[in-house]
């Protein structure tokens, strides 16, 4: 599934193509994706505009003229990908595109004479239309943690949300509530440059008071880290995820760890070997000897 790096990637490809501009007409291919779109979903785009393209988490948030917020996920295999009418005059991968077709279930006709097309062969995307009044809210986005990228996460805040917890800091990680939009990849990438093995246990960033050790320290910087290189290199391409312009994400191809295992560990002088674990039915990728 994609996370934080992907998500933020498409919305950045999203948005020339989106913002300011309002839909000239909303195509519904199909009625459902994860769950059924609402009946009058392309009527209460129409003609609105899209006053702003943001990100929670792993959810896409578009702002329309009408109040409401366009509220999309990708889900396991879903992309958008933006087509200009230059693009169609000169060919731009107009052929590799019609093999994917019977995936295409929506597609926004923009103002800015942009083709917008949601493709999900999986089907696990979701698309929803919520209040803006009312997107505190939203079950899908009520109870997320903070976001690794702003302000408000700091080893204080990590530490906090880590005090007493018996689990792993691999699974603590992955808690939406502890942090918003982290997943399997870039968690085991985090803790392999902040040194600490996912098998620790969350509370040790943290003492007796909640108050954050150097682990916490290390950790927070490693994940900030991480996720803006991920995000400078389009994100991580192993199955699904594209950006916007058909082309892939790069940064699989600075993994440390992850997918790694029996490899030599990165690390100069470590002289460890990648080890793969299954943690919460995930597969975890570390250091042994780099990682305590």
């Amino acid at each position: 599934m994609p996370e934080l790096p992907e998500v933020e990637t498409v919305r950045r490809g999203l948005e020339p193509a989106m913002e300011g501009k309002h839909f000239t007409k909303v195509e519904v291919r199909r009625g459902d994706l994860r769950w059924p779109l609402p009946k009058d979903f392309a009527q209460r785009l129409k003609g609105k505009t899209v006053t702003g393209i943001g990100r929670r988490a792993k959810y896409l948030l578009a702002d329309l003229s009408s109040g409401d917020v366009l509220l999309m996920h990708l889900g396991m295999s879903g992309s958008f990908h933006v087509f200009q009418e230059k693009d169609r005059q000169l060919g731009r991968y107009h052929r590799q595109r019609e093999k994917h077709a019977a995936h295409d279930h929506v597609v926004f006709h923009m103002s800015s004479g942009a083709t917008v097309t949601f493709n999900d062969p999986r089907r696990f995307g979701s698309m929803k239309l919520v209040p803006r009044t009312k997107l505190d809210a939203e079950p899908f986005l009520k109870g997320l943690g903070p976001e690794p990228l702003g302000n408000a996460f700091d080893a204080a805040t990590l530490a906090r949300a880590c005090r007493g917890k018996k689990t792993s800091l691999k699974a603590a990680l992955l808690d939406q509530r502890v942090v918003a939009g982290l997943g399997n990849i870039y968690v085991c990438e985090s803790l392999y440059r902040a040194r600490l093995s996912p098998k620790r246990t969350a509370s040790t960033i943290a003492d007796r008071k909640g108050e954050p050790n150097q682990r916490a320290e290390r950790l927070v910087e490693s994940i900030k880290a991480v996720l803006n290189e991920a995000i400078k290199s389009g994100g991580s391409s192993l199955r699904d995820h594209q950006r916007t312009d058909g082309e892939l994400g790069m940064f699989q191809h600075n993994f440390r760890v992850y997918d790694r295992e029996g490899k030599p560990c990165p690390t100069p002088g470590c002289g460890g070997t990648i080890k793969r674990i299954v943690q919460n039915g995930r597969s975890t990728f570390y250091c042994p000897l780099c990682q305590k």
